[in-house]
């Protein structure tokens, strides 16, 4: 964010901007406060137009005098940055002083000092609240963004299968294939004696072992006969 001096217009053009601006809020706010008063010193019955007329006779005036005020503030505003070759709050504070003193340099040494004195404070004022107000918006959009964390007593929500939404997942660890291998042949074999035991050895002796045994049921069937008796 720019601040007041450096977001202005710069200086040979400051002076009509400000004019112009200066005529604005004087003509507006002139009417609004002649028109006000208007109404209220016209008779029942003529108001309107009687605050009509206080507006178009006075609100020009005043225009002009801000204009006439906001003219000569930025000539004097322009002068010190030409003589100090920088911008800061003094040159508005000093031209503020310089304005109030020039425009009542008709009424006396002494008058002129007050309006003087009077337009410095009031531009101190004005440079002062700027200035705070601008450092105020600066700290918030610098501030970074605080993500608050659940305190550690509270219980977590459930998340994915039953684990914490923080923690990563566990895998029950796998048992080793021997390990089941040994109990379903310990479980087997308890009820080996009972149940036929002995012949899974011995079939299992057979396949393991390398001799070669030939079965009755495969031996060859006798050759038939075919002579007459």
């Amino acid at each position: 964010m720019g601040t007041p001096e450096t977001s202005r217009e710069p200086c040979p053009d400051r002076i009509l901007d400000d004019v112009g601006g200066a005529f604005a809020m004087g003509a507006v706010g002139g009417s609004a406060f002649h028109f006000l008063k208007g109404i209220y010193n016209s008779p029942i019955g003529a108001r309107f137009v009687g605050g009509s007329q206080a507006v178009r006779l006075n609100a020009p005036r005043v225009g002009g005098s801000f204009a006439v005020w906001g003219g000569l503030f930025s000539a004097f505003d322009c002068t010190m940055v030409y003589v100090r070759q920088k911008e800061d709050p003094w040159n508005s504070i000093v031209a503020g002083a310089a304005t109030g003193g020039f425009l009542s340099m008709r009424q006396g040494l002494a008058s002129s000092a007050r309006s003087a004195a009077f337009g410095g404070v009031l531009l101190a004022l004005i440079e002062g609240a700027g200035i705070m107000l601008n450092r105020m918006f600066s700290a918030q959009q610098q501030m970074p963004m605080i993500i608050e964390e659940p305190p550690p007593n509270m219980p977590a929500l459930p998340g994915f299968m039953g684990q914490s939404p923080g923690l990563p997942l566990v895998q029950p660890p796998l048992e080793p294939a021997s390990a089941s291998g040994s109990s379903s042949d310990s479980s087997s074999g308890w009820l080996g004696g009972w149940f036929g035991g002995e012949k899974k050895k011995d079939s299992a002796a057979t396949s393991s072992g390398s001799e070669t045994k030939i079965l009755e049921s495969f031996d060859a069937p006798p050759v038939p006969n075919f002579e007459y008796k």
